[in-house]
């Protein structure tokens, strides 16, 4: 190959083709992108919170949050492989996620469970309703296939805060 095909190939841009129009590509890829940037950044936070938690009940949130980060990195795959799909792009480094990410991180030295608990359910929370946001704009497009996954990924993270809420709650009468 010549340096001059080798740097065509390089810069040509990438055009996977969409039945989607070029303004639904762009704003719903746009959309997804800062979705899963969020989704980094509550994985990051729960696997964190994971490692630091603390006191009587370490072993049953330490599972729990466990459990949750799995589900959380689950979903980056099909985010980003959904943007790619109907023509976008997307994240593309630690710093890109850092840029783009909404959620707020959490670098203290101590938390508390209960705060931990109470920051990633208000996070999951964020989510939602970013999740709801992308479902309506998928639904102007008519973009029936990122709406279809967008309603599982709400039905999971509202699971998340659920679990989150019951574990977090004070016992009482």
């Amino acid at each position: 190959m010549t340096n001059a095909a080798a740097k065509t190939r390089r810069t040509a841009p990438l055009k996977t083709p969409s039945s989607l129009s070029g303004n639904a590509s762009k704003n719903i890829s746009a959309a997804l992108t800062a979705l899963l940037a969020d989704m980094f950044a509550l994985y990051v936070k729960s696997k964190n919170f994971h490692w630091h938690i603390s006191g009587p009940h370490f072993r049953d949130y330490h599972l729990l949050l466990d459990d949750q980060a799995t589900q959380i990195f689950d979903t980056t795959d099909a985010i980003a492989e959904r943007a790619r799909k109907i023509g976008g792009t997307t994240i593309r480094s630690v710093g890109h996620i850092a840029r783009v990410k909404r959620l707020l991180d959490n670098d203290a030295d101590y938390v508390t469970p209960q705060d931990m608990l109470a920051e990633l359910r208000e996070d999951n929370m964020q989510v939602i309703s970013w999740l709801r946001e992308l479902h309506v704009l998928c639904d102007e497009y008519g973009d029936v296939a990122t709406a279809s996954l967008l309603e599982v990924w709400i039905d999971e993270a509202e699971r998340r805060v659920w679990f989150l809420f019951e574990s977090g709650r004070e016992r009482g009468p």
